[in-house]
């Protein structure tokens, strides 16, 4: 198919079918004429592409994209979009106290807050691969929103930033990838802020979610304990990264820095020693289960 074909097919200009081909995005062949021979793959990707360029997606962004058979980068991509929209909200807020008359001093040490939240939240996507970045992603990022006025938080973003930027990257065999991949691919951004937002609440009411959730959770400890289980590539995967974050520094140095930097988390952390100790007292062969993994 010819570049006018292309462009009826895809509703994209010339222009910008020549822009893609350039950038490598698609590679039609080159007819004896010096003509371009524009294949039905061809085609599906120019329009993948016109519906994420439509997304405000960047082109290196969609190379990333069609080149990631997973799934992931698309998934990343959308925390991304959705972290940022987060920071805009924020933005738009701080020039509407500009707009009353706010100091700009003061809309500085909010602004400092936005982007330390931001070099944070984009440094753990890429430390923690797939669901993993995902997932640790959104539950520290609503922790980040206190303005750094100490000495010791400054430390503390600091001892962060330096964690990771050199966290050691997390090996899995290939079968364990696949099989993490495909558990979750379906699993939305909206899924896991539910997720994150189902413990805050578990652990804000810890008796009341045990009391409600009894039959449930001896269910899942009788699972944990089965062979199926221990045989399982989930609980493979569970071992892997408990071994991971007990020797990479997660354990002893992220997350006193990450309490040490916010009040709010270090409160939720608090909170969460208390809910595991009144599981625990209820559920003692939880204990057991840990020491043998």
């Amino acid at each position: 198919m010819l570049i006018n074909q292309v462009s009826k097919a895809t509703g994209l200009t010339k222009k910008a079918i020549e822009y893609y081909t350039l950038e490598g995005l698609i590679s039609p062949l080159v007819l004896d004429n010096g003509y371009r021979d524009f294949s039905e793959n061809d085609i599906e990707v120019l329009n993948k592409i016109s519906v994420l360029r439509k997304l405000d997606i960047s082109v290196d962004e969609i190379k990333s994209i069609l080149s990631d058979k997973s799934n992931t980068a698309l998934q990343v991509i959308s925390i991304q979009k959705e972290l940022n929209f987060q920071r805009e909200i924020a933005k738009k807020a701080i020039l509407g106290k500009l707009s009353s008359g706010e100091p700009y001093s003061k809309i500085t040490e909010e602004l400092q807050v936005i982007e330390k939240s931001k070099t944070i939240t984009e440094k753990l996507l890429e430390a923690f691969p797939g669901y993993f970045g995902r997932f640790i992603c959104l539950h520290f990022a609503r922790f980040l929103n206190e303005p750094i006025k100490t000495e010791s938080q400054q430390a503390a973003y600091e001892t962060i930033i330096t964690f990771l930027d050199n966290v050691p990257s997390i090996s899995l065999p290939e079968d364990l990838q696949e099989y993490l991949i495909e558990g979750t691919k379906n699993i939305r951004t909206a899924q896991i802020t539910e997720m994150i937002e189902n413990t805050k609440r578990s652990i804000e009411n810890p008796d009341d979610f045990l009391s409600e959730n009894k039959e449930i959770l001896e269910q899942y400890l009788a699972f944990k304990q089965s062979e199926d289980y221990k045989q399982s590539p989930a609980y493979k995967i569970m071992k892997l990264m408990k071994e991971f974050n007990s020797t990479s520094g997660y354990y002893d140095i992220f997350i006193p820095a990450i309490r040490q930097l916010s009040s709010s988390y270090s409160e939720y952390y608090r909170q969460m020693e208390i809910a595991n100790e009144k599981l625990l007292a209820q559920y003692p062969e939880i204990d057991k289960m840990n020491n043998q993994n």
